[in-house]
């Protein structure tokens, strides 16, 4: 099934080539399994396609949750509720143990707190699916490294940590604080952190397509992970609704006369912070900057900016879930692009297939 929306504006008339985005579709659909696509050139929806489910079917994009952390926490860092520079125990004094007291907000946004995981990586995934316990856990951590010394991916710290401090600051939910400040005033009602029951026959069940990625099939298919709120990893939504979000970014801050976030938050969200060097976590080349990944990748064939595309310019921004699914914007090019795909690869074929569709669709926009 590949499902036209009839929100699709002319390629043409938005500087793109038809034909090479029809090529991005043939080479998706032929992937099998369920996926979705959504193309914004300068504002415009010029491809919006869902293969194998409907328009409104919900994915889960794992990593491609934190970005979602790191802008509440710039939100209210513009309102002046916290300091970036500021140690997180100034505002979770219980997160000073064992060593972290000099750790500051602004090393977490940077993947530098030196806590990737809690206590294992094995406790850290069996305890995701509670807030309670993994903050806990986060409070008991002990650093690998002392803060802002060292590169080294947070998959799941990043947004309990983040998320902690929203809520202890805000007194809100981290989900209500995300719901009320992001989705509802971009009329976003289909990007949810945890799946109510009224949207579970919507979600879109994870396929494993290598033997390295049963566990994460058998984990995030369970009811109980995906109606959870997980910060770092929690998120489900559509290609759609996502390539707006992004959308409202590119507008720095606002989206149909709508504003969310201050051009200097985005902007700051945007800044380098580590500009390829390669990740302790992840043993790749990243370039990291205060909530997502960026694109521009160096001549190292492992450098994990290809998820944006080869050819991405290095001002692209934004967040890589898995390696089945991106969602990036590009300010040069005046382009969004989200992908979901519900088949899980292994690690390298995942991140190729991604650049493969990233440079598809930067290829449309050259040609164009």
């Amino acid at each position: 099934m590949n499902a036209i929306n009839e929100r699709e504006h002319s390629p043409k008339a938005a500087g793109m080539d038809p034909a090479a985005l029809q090529r991005l579709s043939d080479v998706v659909q032929a992937r099998g399994g369920a996926a979705q696509l959504c193309v914004l050139r300068r504002g415009a929806v010029v491809l919006d396609r869902s293969f194998g489910c409907s328009p409104d079917s919900l994915f889960l994009v794992y990593a491609a949750t934190k970005p979602f952390a790191a802008l509440a926490v710039h939100t209210i860092a513009e309102r002046g509720l916290i300091e970036l520079d500021q140690p997180v125990a100034a505002y979770w004094p219980q997160f000073a143990q064992h060593g972290k007291g000099a750790v500051t907000v602004r090393h977490v946004l940077q993947h530098r707190a030196g806590v990737p995981v809690g206590r294992g990586m094995v406790r850290t995934m069996r305890t995701a699916r509670d807030w309670e316990r993994s903050v806990r856990d986060l409070e008991q951590a002990r650093p690998r490294w002392p803060g802002g010394k060292v590169a080294a991916y947070h998959f799941m710290s990043y947004g309990f940590i983040l998320g902690e401090i929203v809520q202890r600051v805000t007194g809100q939910s981290f989900r209500d604080f995300v719901t009320s400040e992001f989705f509802v005033p971009l009329g976003l009602n289909d990007l949810h952190l945890g799946l109510p029951d009224s949207a579970w026959h919507r979600h879109v069940p994870a396929r494993a397509d290598h033997p390295s990625e049963w566990p994460n099939q058998w984990m995030s298919n369970r009811r109980r992970y995906r109606q959870s709120v997980i910060p770092s990893a929690g998120l489900s939504g559509t290609a759609a609704q996502l390539a707006r979000f992004y959308q409202m970014l590119l507008g720095g801050g606002m989206l149909d006369g709508v504003r969310v976030l201050q051009p200097e938050s985005v902007a700051e969200a945007r800044k380098p912070s580590n500009d390829g060097g390669t990740d302790a976590s992840l043993k790749r080349p990243v370039r990291w900057s205060h909530g997502f990944m960026l694109g521009g990748p160096g001549p190292d064939p492992r450098d994990l900016a290809q998820v944006m595309g080869k050819a991405s310019s290095a001002s692209a921004f934004g967040h890589a879930g898995t390696t089945s699914s991106v969602v990036w914007a590009d300010p040069t090019r005046e382009l969004v692009f989200a992908y979901l795909s519900n088949v899980q690869p292994d690690f390298g074929a995942g991140i190729e297939r991604l650049r493969e569709v990233s440079d598809l669709v930067l290829g449309a926009c050259e040609a164009g």
